[in-house]
């Protein structure tokens, strides 16, 4: 085993998380006794092994803990998606139309003219009558004759 944190050796310049372990002790594997003598992972030429062994128990561990954030939402998105597209689509036709008539460039002017008389409104709120009445005598259908 190693120190898990160790302080900055005078002279050096190195900071004190430079030389932090990345692996608590926990996780690392326990250390095997040979013929009575404790062997580390750097002594012997076996201890690569181990080390490999230590190496794929991590991804292991690590593979079961990831979460597939991928795999999570995609139906989520691909509503979102659909949404989107189905949008695009309407804002397209809506770009196509024509856009609508101006009827004056000079807007302004026109709200600060005087007033339309009120004969006029008068007038133009009788045409519709005079025009229901006007179509009403043109479309009666002409009197059928009668046989004795």
């Amino acid at each position: 085993g190693g120190a898990s944190w160790s302080a900055p050796q005078p002279g050096s310049d190195r900071e004190p998380w430079e030389t932090k372990r990345l692996l608590e002790p926990a996780a690392s594997p326990p250390n095997k006794v040979l013929n009575g003598a404790e062997q580390n992972c750097y002594s012997l030429p076996s201890s690569r092994t181990d080390e490999q062994a230590m190496l794929s128990s991590i991804l292991a561990k690590t593979a079961i803990n990831i979460i597939d954030v991928s795999a999570a939402d995609s139906q989520g998105m691909e509503q979102h998606d659909t949404r989107l597209a189905m949008l695009s689509s309407n804002l397209t036709q809506w770009k196509k139309l024509p856009p609508l008539p101006s009827l004056t460039s000079q807007p302004h002017q026109v709200l600060a003219s005087d007033p339309v008389p009120f004969a006029d409104l008068q007038q133009v709120r009788s045409l519709p009558s005079t025009r229901a009445c006007a179509q009403g005598e043109r479309t009666d259908p002409a009197p059928r004759p009668s046989f004795p």
